[in-house]
């Protein structure tokens, strides 16, 4: 078998001849909306006899229908389910009893839409593999949404078949890895030309996996640039979540979650929301982000996946939807929604976050530098709902008319107040403007029991019970003193 540091040599037709020259694996291949790009190589491979029971392609709508039922949608996660089960199932059905006691019984499909001759085609699919890890076990299962990012067809259609080897060859022979079946998926392809944004695993070949560590790694090893999941910990497939709905982001670090961070989404989604109705535009989506740049702070450039789970843990405690991104640049995560929706898309943020976006040094990259981004970011009317700072030196409050920015800067930031693309959050919780995130963590380490008036009561006791970010029961307990504001100096980027 191909280990996993010899994965990257070796080229797509050798990993399919080597399924086929495994007389355990034997399965079916269901393949719609571009041909049977994937089965192909099996076929060119040689031996493909001893692994193929039956390949088959349903590009008629009906005919698709008649084998696997009406379906709303042709590419979509329900029907490449109903493809899985309805093969895998006929498959046991037909050949389990004369050879199951030695067979791996799998049933791949896939259901994608490539570039048409009209070119305008959002170019996507949805692709997995039901199969056995043992003969007669019970069925695990793999299903990915992959974006195809070439500019021809042949191209996607030759890098889909390319995707679907290495789907195959990793759950047959890496399932017992999580880490190297994901990182497999770009064996022989690179990132300009695959995206794989959602994964999920299922079955016995994955007990005990969290899922939304697996959606983490998807951003980490550059497999998708964005991946989402649930207060549920159940993986969620952006376009399904984002697809023509209106949708508010608060960027923070959630070290821990506070009541400021609770506060700032609430008002903005209520201020936000109101023009929507009038529009009749429907509910915001609301979601909390996570940026890598964000989980990697502080830890040599490595992430902390205990650390990760944490702020994952106590973000599922408040029913937050969260949002994993490798988008630093607001316009960048402003480009990524504009993908999904057209309709009216808001963030929100603290003072010191929107001083931080009036840092021309972050633009450097840029050839038209902050008027550049500034251009893609508040293109299509995006908005800005800003939550206030108490200085912590004065007491005084500094909202969108008080703060000040370079004094060059200062007649663009007029600007963009005055057509309302950055707005003051009007109605707030005066009480928790005290509160920093840092100031809670080290409160929090160092046992001062103030740190639990700054925090929603489910996430301190979540906290306190799970030992989350250093806690500790056993710690001196200080006695509290009136809150203190921190440092304005340490704010950390995204937090109010």
């Amino acid at each position: 078998m191909i280990g996993s540091l010899d994965r990257k040599k070796v080229g797509t037709q050798q990993k399919a001849l080597e399924i086929n020259l495994d007389s355990r694996k034997y399965g079916t291949f269901a393949e719609i909306g571009a041909g049977q790009e994937v089965v192909r190589w099996f076929f060119q491979a040689g031996a493909a006899a001893g692994t193929i029971a039956k390949s088959i392609s349903a590009y008629d709508m009906v005919v698709s229908d008649a084998i696997y039922g009406r379906a709303p949608r042709y590419v979509s996660r329900e029907r490449l389910q109903t493809m899985l089960d309805y093969e895998y199932d006929l498959l046991l059905e037909r050949l389990s009893e004369k050879r199951g006691a030695e067979t791996d019984f799998f049933a791949f499909a896939n259901t994608v839409t490539a570039r048409s001759y009209r070119g305008n085609d959002e170019c996507h699919g949805w692709m997995g593999v039901k199969y056995q890890a043992t003969p007669g076990s019970e069925p695990s299962q793999i299903v990915i949404h992959v974006r195809m990012l070439d500019k021809e067809n042949p191209a996607q259609q030759e890098a889909l078949g390319i995707l679907g080897v290495n789907l195959l060859h990793g759950a047959l022979f890496h399932y017992e890895v999580p880490d190297d079946l994901l990182s497999s998926l770009l064996d022989n392809l690179s990132t300009e030309r695959i995206e794989v944004d959602m994964v999920k695993f299922s079955g016995p070949a994955f007990q005990g996996l969290d899922h939304r560590l697996a959606s983490l790694k998807l951003v980490q090893l550059g497999l998708s640039d964005a991946a989402m999941f649930s207060a549920a910990g159940e993986v969620l497939q952006p376009a399904e979540v984002l697809y023509k709905k209106p949708v508010l982001v608060e960027r923070g670090s959630f070290r821990p979650v506070t009541y400021v961070n609770l506060d700032m989404l609430a008002c903005a989604r209520e201020q936000f929301a109101l023009p929507l109705a009038q529009a009749g535009e429907g509910e915001p989506v609301a979601l909390m982000e996570l940026t890598m740049r964000n989980l990697m702070a502080g830890g040599g450039g490595e992430i902390d996946y205990a650390d990760f789970l944490a702020r994952a843990d106590v973000l599922a405690a408040t029913g937050a939807t969260v949002l994993i991104s490798n988008y630093f640049e607001y316009y960048r995560l402003a480009s990524y929604l504009r993908r999904y929706t057209k309709k009216p898309i808001a963030m929100t943020m603290g003072v010191p976050s929107l001083r931080e976006l009036f840092d021309e040094s972050f633009y450097e990259g840029l050839e038209g530098g902050i008027l550049e981004a500034f251009g893609r970011l508040f293109r299509n009317d995006l908005r800005l709902y800003i939550y206030p700072l108490k200085d912590p030196q004065t007491g005084g409050l500094v909202t969108v008319e008080k703060l000040k920015v370079a004094p060059h800067l200062q007649n663009l930031y007029a600007h963009l107040v005055g057509n309302g693309h950055i707005t003051s959050i009007d109605f707030y919780d005066k009480n928790v403007l005290h509160i920093f995130s840092r100031d809670v963590l080290a409160k929090l380490q160092r046992g001062d029991p103030a740190w639990e008036r700054m925090v929603p009561p489910e996430v301190a006791e979540m906290i306190k019970a799970r030992g989350l970010f250093g806690y500790s029961a056993t710690k001196p307990r200080p006695t509290a003193q009136p809150d203190a504001p921190p440092d304005a100096r340490a704010v950390p980027t995204g937090d109010a």
